[in-house]
């Protein structure tokens, strides 16, 4: 059906036109009519509009059929500056599907002027522009397009130029404004008009700019000096800066064409020795004074000349009045220009005469140096001395001296002469190296790689060149630790310390060394200082369990009794650790436990302690895993493994014996020379468990038997504990020896124990029956059968 339906549909379009920015509710057409439809059956047929873009311009009466406009349509804001503009839709019918496509033709109104960007244009053009030459003007802006758009541009009267409208390829217009005739800058130095655009709507719209003519000078003007010839007269005692005369001249073109440059034609070498001209104020001036003696005319020729390059010229006639103006001269006839800062005192620096032309007293002289220097002036003969030392120089004050040799005569008023000396010192190797510091402080943290730099040393040296050259090098090292020249090295050109190879804070944990400082002189000087490196602990050792010990063969390390209470000592795990500082505090942690909760590890104290009290039905045998942990970055740790018992029927003094202080515990050597009588001691207790071991198997097996004859005739009443279920350290029995840890025992508590041979005390327990008034309960039986393990 749809296919069919689509079949049916027709592709003319349908054209029409309405003027652009027309009213809401303009009439347009009238679909129904060319459709051949009337408005009942566009109503029927759900007639609607469905427009090209996202905006719905035109709207469509479904019991009219009129196509009207919906909202004004600016055509240069839809079509910009396209023809023609278009506004396309589709006219969509239902029962049967049909659509019939249309558009509406924007016609252009005139409701835009022509715009220039700029209000005023400034044109610049040189006065040598020919008449007909032509200059681009600025185009203005006009969005209508058609008749409506820019058609032509007009100018107001002026003398000088005439507008031409021309057409571009694209069909807009623009201006060129054309010369009539030459400019003259000296006549009129701008020329004003206004530029007016105009377009071809009804009524036309235009726009108006102003147009200002800048008129560019030309250099057709030469300078004119306001005289030919200037005459002055100059004393020959005037000082250098002199104002001898200022010449001016004058220039009718302006700007750079009318600036004028004066300067003097170098017509002699004394001219240009004696006199100087500014060259924008034309002011002259001595260079150096004048002589009467010598010259008594100066005759100059000065220049001015344009920024165009044209010039004129003028003379100035300089007469030279006679007065005693000759200062005394300084004569320099030997010189040393260099000297040691060693040379002593009267030794000859530089000779010299002094000569004034003048006579009389006005020829007579006397000589003296200006400011307090280390030189003094020591007369020769007629008119000639010495510059000499006063006294010892040093070049670390003074690098050179600026010496200034001052005569006078005796003139009236007195005239004076002066000539400045350079006195440079060579230096000489009297100043060693000196260390910024006595004792360099440089720490070094373990295991840092070699070539690790520490710090840097240095030294300065007040000497020059290759005196104050500064090397480095190691000292020997204290005789009493050699090796320590070999932990570091010294760079001997920038005293950087770095390490040879990595250091162990547990083997070195400071060390000093001494860095020589030596300077490039001949004989050399040197100075030491002292560096002490410090090494900084890091985290390398991990801490290590004294105790219990990890290769203990026992399966039980320590008994608790069944009676014991919260907070009951049970053992001490010792652990340490070889860092030093923050990486050796240690904390301990129950890491894992049979039961948790029984059990609790005192965090500094590494104490093993019961949490709360002991409970029948808690377990006969308990394993601790206690974890040691550091405070270093990262952190290290280790373990140790506790084994509990709890056990029951037990003596206080036997449990006392138990947990006996470390002090009782066998005592290691006191010295080397002991080992020999250990030896002795071990065989002989040797011998004496051996038999000791005899005597208790016989005994236990004759009461085994025993044992099984009784068991036929009653049950066993009381535990047996196996010697796992005993401490795994030595015991005290009776406080006066000790056994070894290869013998375990197993203890069995039974009725007849209390007849037995072999006995330990026997505990006085209360009874759970006992009386209230505190009597004395039952007592429990004795340990009985010891038997040995073996090993």
């Amino acid at each position: 059906i749809v296919l069919l339906c689509v079949s049916g549909m027709r592709a003319e379009t349908a054209r029409y036109s309405v003027p652009e920015e027309a009213e809401r509710g303009s009439f347009v057409a009238n679909i129904a009519k060319d459709l051949g439809l009337s408005g009942e059956e566009l109503t029927a047929r759900q007639a609607r509009l469905v427009p090209e873009g996202e905006k719905q311009y035109l709207q469509l009466n479904q019991h009219t059929g009129d196509l009207v406009v919906g909202e004004q349509m600016d055509r240069e804001e839809l079509c910009g500056q396209s023809e023609p503009c278009l506004v396309r839709f589709e006219v969509l019918l239902e029962s049967p599907l049909q659509s019939f496509r249309a558009e509406v033709s924007l016609t252009d109104i005139n409701d835009h002027a022509p715009v220039f960007l700029n209000k005023e244009i400034v044109l610049k053009i040189p006065e040598t522009a020919m008449p007909e030459a032509r200059f681009l003007l600025e185009s203005a802006q006009d969005p209508d397009v058609g008749n409506n758009s820019l058609q032509y541009y007009n100018i107001s009267s002026n003398e000088y130029f005439h507008i031409h409208t021309r057409r571009r390829s694209d069909g807009r217009r623009y201006a060129e404004l054309v010369l009539d005739r030459a400019l003259d800058r000296e006549q009129q130095a701008e020329v004003a008009f206004t530029v007016t655009a105009v377009d071809g709507g009804t009524p036309p719209r235009s726009g108006t700019a102003l147009i200002r003519v800048i008129v560019l000078d030309i250099n057709d003007n030469i300078p004119v000096f306001t005289r030919s010839l200037y005459k002055v007269r100059v004393l020959e005692n005037s000082s250098q800066d002199t104002l001898v005369v200022a010449v001016s001249a004058s220039d009718l073109d302006s700007g750079t064409n009318g600036e004028i440059a004066y300067s003097i034609v170098q017509n002699s070498e004394e001219n240009r020795q004696t006199f100087k001209i500014n060259s924008e104020t034309g002011q002259i001036r001595l260079k150096q004074p004048v002589d009467y003696e010598e010259t008594k005319t100066y005759e100059i020729d000065i220049q001015a000349t344009d920024g165009g390059g044209l010039s004129a010229h003028c003379k100035v006639e300089v007469q030279v009045e006679d007065v005693n103006d000759n200062a005394p001269e300084v004569i320099i006839t030997s010189l040393t220009s260099t000297l040691s800062e060693a040379a002593p005192p009267n030794t000859v620096v530089a000779l010299f005469n002094v000569r004034d032309r003048d006579s009389g007293d006005n020829g007579r002289t006397s000589c003296e140096l200006a400011g307090e220097q280390p030189f003094s002036i020591t007369p020769l003969a007629a008119d000639a001395y010495a510059l000499v030392t006063s006294q010892e120089l040093d070049r670390e004050q003074m690098v050179e001296y600026n010496v200034t040799v001052r005569a006078r005569d005796e003139g009236s008023p007195a005239l004076l002469a002066s000539k400045t000396l350079l006195v440079r010192l060579l230096d000489v190797n009297d100043n060693a190296p000196i260390f910024a510091q006595d004792v360099y402080t440089m720490v070094l943290s373990e295991n840092e790689p070699a070539g690790t730099i520490l710090g840097r040393v240095g030294a300065t040296d007040a000497d020059a060149g290759d005196n104050a050259r500064v090397s480095y090098v190691l000292g020997p090292p204290p005789p009493g630790d050699p090796a320590t020249a070999s932990f570091v090295s010294v760079d001997a050109e920038s005293g950087t310390v770095r390490a040879l190879h990595p250091l162990d804070y547990e083997q070195v944990r400071a060390f000093e060394v001494v860095v020589r400082a030596t300077d490039g002189g001949s004989p050399p000087l040197s100075a030491q200082a002292v560096l002490r490196v410090v090494v900084r602990d890091d985290n390398d050792n991990a801490p290590v369990v004294l105790h219990p010990p990890a290769e203990s063969s026992a399966a039980a390390g320590e008994l608790v009794p069944r009676w014991a209470r919260a907070d009951y000592l049970v053992a001490k795990v010792v652990a340490v650790d070889a860092d030093a500082g923050q990486n050796a505090w240690l904390s301990y942690e129950l890491a894992k436990a049979t039961e948790p909760g029984l059990f609790r590890v005192g965090l500094h104290s590494g104490e093993v302690r019961t949490a709360r009290a002991v409970a029948e039905r808690d377990a006969a045998r308990h394993r601790l895993v206690v974890l040691v942990r550091d405070s270093g970055q990262p952190p290290r740790s280790a373990s140790a493994t506790v084994a509990i018992a709890l056990v029951s029927g037990f003596s206080d003094a036997f449990l006392q014996l138990n947990h006996a202080p470390a002090g009782t515990q066998q005592q290691q050597p006191q010295a080397a020379g002991e080992d020999l009588l250990t030896t002795y001691l071990t065989a002989s207790l040797g011998c004496v468990s051996s038999l000791f071991l005899l005597t208790v198997l016989a005994f236990a097996a004759a009461k085994l038997c025993k044992a099984r004859f009784r068991a036929r005739l009653s049950p066993p009443s009381a535990p047996c504990f196996a010697d796992s279920d005993f401490a795994t350290d030595a015991a005290d029995v009776a406080g006066t020896g000790t056994l070894w840890p290869p013998y375990r025992y197993e203890a069995c508590l039974s009725s007849g124990s209390g007849r037995s041979v072999f006995q330990f005390l026997r505990p006085v327990l209360p009874s759970p029956h006992s009386s209230a008034e505190g009597g004395p309960g039952k007592a429990e039986e004795p340990l009985c059968s010891p038997q040995p393990a073996g090993e």
